[in-house]
């Protein structure tokens, strides 16, 4: 019997969603930072998942090229793309896109004004950078998946400690 990420999710933990365009590149690897720090502080009140806005590369892993800057620097990306569903909204506690585009597009799909409220921008959690997304490395070179990786270890571990302050302070 095939299981579903949402009859995994257990409702009494704080549930993240990461998404960006096509959830093989930046949100994908969002999912495997958050779960490496969830890991290394021993906090398990946190499910952690990613989608994307669309569903082009729906039922694939990640893009290689983001499997291998996150694996060396020892995150393990093993995320299946997925589409951002309407329960998404319900079931998530914050949602997160990379980018401006990807918090508008959620938006126009959130419902109510309290599904709304979930949505934040990634950058929202930088601790030390001034950037204000999370560039899509997609048709770029190494260095845009060396940048994306920098700005995901940094606004991932700020994102952690907001949870820390605001949720279970």
């Amino acid at each position: 019997m095939e299981t579903h990420k949402e009859d995994q999710m257990e409702q009494k933990k704080y549930n993240i969603l990461f998404v960006c365009l096509g959830n093989i590149c930046r949100s994908a690897a969002a999912e495997a930072v958050m779960k490496s720090i969830l890991k290394k502080h021993n906090d398990e009140r946190f499910y952690v998942d990613s989608a994307g806005i669309l569903s082009y590369h729906q039922g694939e892993p990640a893009d290689s090229r983001m499997r291998y800057f996150a694996g060396q620097r020892g995150y393990d990306v093993t995320s299946i793309s997925r589409p951002v569903k309407g329960y998404d909204f319900e079931q998530f506690d914050i949602i997160i896109g990379m980018d401006d585009s990807n918090v508008e597009d959620l938006k126009e799909r959130a419902t109510t004004i309290e599904q709304e409220s979930k949505i934040h921008k990634m950058t929202e959690f930088t601790t030390r950078t001034s950037a204000t997304s999370v560039p899509d490395p997609y048709y770029g070179g190494n260095e845009g998946f060396e940048r994306v990786m920098d700005l995901l270890e940094e606004t991932c571990e700020g994102l952690y400690q907001y949870l820390i302050r605001t949720i279970y302070a």
